[in-house]
């Protein structure tokens, strides 16, 4: 169960520094052009003290695939157990995402989750004129925007920052598991931070998270996102009961603008 939750908890953060409803997506507002194009692909590793406990890449593909005949983009992240903790609770998720080429908001998502003897799939189209989506197991409404676990977070990549305020705070929403749900995300700040591509200057969040099981009282979770152009996370780090998980940017390809690490 252990390993279930920080594998889960830490491929969902990788997801998830995302559109928000509320104040933040009302003051800030999309960046007129796309960050991103197909082909790019992001690979992390999760390591749990000095050991690789798993393994997440997710990327932009080409589509042929039109809804309201419009082009889309194919959004894909997967997460996967390494080493010695596949051999004890093997995990293998996989999130696909179809979004608008233009606005990026999301018109199907499907998901195909793995974790030891858990299974669980879905197919969720979401109806964004009406407010709704679609799933496997009902229709569902909701107000404001909402996202689903992949698109969230490219959609949030072209969100202009510039005017986020060090300790401003927002909510996430987002469709999982049969339902919405919400997270409050704090921003720090600006920090430089390293990652096995070098050193990189980077916007740092902060998510809540439910101390219990796994995360002390006073543990915090801590996200680094470039500050450029590409907006990609390099960086995750919690303290949980017993040492710490760190989620580190391992490669890049396919970026629409080039990867700059600060010089020393």
């Amino acid at each position: 169960m252990k390993k279930l939750l920080i594998n889960k908890y830490f491929f969902t953060v990788l997801i998830f520094i995302a559109c928000c409803k509320g104040g933040f997506a009302q003051e800030l507002k999309k960046i007129n052009e796309s960050i991103f194009k197909a082909g790019e692909q992001l690979d992390y590793k999760m390591k749990y003290g000095f050991f690789t406990a798993a393994e997440a890449t997710i990327k932009v593909e080409a589509s042929d695939k039109k809804y309201n005949d419009r082009p889309t983009f194919h959004l894909v992240a997967e997460g996967k157990t390494a080493g010695s903790f596949d051999l004890f609770y093997k995990v293998r998720n996989r999130y696909e995402s179809y979004v608008d080429q233009t606005t990026l908001m999301p018109y199907f998502y499907t998901e195909n989750r793995r974790e030891g003897k858990y299974r669980h799939t879905d197919n969720v189209t979401f109806d964004q004129k009406d407010k709704k989506v679609t799933a496997n197991k009902g229709t569902f409404g909701y107000k404001g925007e909402s996202f689903d676990f992949v698109s969230a977070y490219y959609f949030a990549r072209a969100i202009d920052v510039s005017k986020l305020q060090q300790g401003d705070t927002f909510d996430l929403q987002y469709f999982l598991e049969d339902g919405f749900h919400s997270m409050q995300i704090t921003y720090v700040g600006t920090e430089t931070v390293e990652c096995s591509l070098g050193k990189f200057n980077c916007l740092k969040f902060s998510p809540a998270i439910i101390p219990g099981r796994i995360f002390r009282k006073n543990s915090k979770l801590y996200l680094w996102v470039t500050n450029d152009k590409n907006r990609i996370p390099v960086k995750a780090h919690v303290e949980v009961l017993i040492g710490s998980v760190t989620m580190d940017l391992k490669s890049a390809a396919g970026l629409k603008y080039p990867l700059n690490p600060i010089k020393d």
